[in-house]
């Protein structure tokens, strides 16, 4: 089962640990010095045999809630690098936006499969957690 959320953020893509013109190279326009933004989708699945009372894989009210305590509320209108404490160490590329995303929920969700982020209509991005990774 996948449910889809949206959220709005801003970002700069820059490595402390190069220069200032490789950063500028690299990562060009996304480099800007005040970040740019995005209307991100976020995609979590989860997998499991429905209950068999409910047929449900899983509450999707709980599901809701989980996803806006643990994501939405905290990245939702923030600028990444400046306002979450998940981003003050690590670049908020999109690769690193889905782990990040994955290890907020997995604690609150065992059936979680799947994390996908479109970033733009063109930049699709998804994360199967650590055990799959290859």
């Amino acid at each position: 089962m996948t449910r889809r959320y949206y959220f709005s953020s801003a970002h700069r893509l820059h490595s402390d640990q190069l220069t200032n013109e490789e950063n500028q190279r690299l990562f060009g326009k996304c480099n800007n010095r005040y970040g740019h933004g995005h209307n991100y989708c976020l995609e979590v699945t989860v997998i499991g045999k429905p209950d068999p009372i409910t047929g449900m894989v899983v509450n999707l009210a709980e599901l809701d809630e989980i996803v806006n305590r643990e994501v939405l509320v905290k990245f939702d209108h923030k600028h990444l690098n400046l306002d979450t404490d998940e981003f003050k160490q690590i670049n908020p590329t999109a690769e690193n936006i889905v782990i990040v995303i994955w290890e907020l929920l997995a604690p609150h969700l065992s059936s979680l499969y799947k994390i996908g982020l479109w970033e733009t209509q063109k930049n699709y991005f998804e994360y199967f957690g650590p055990h799959k990774e290859k």
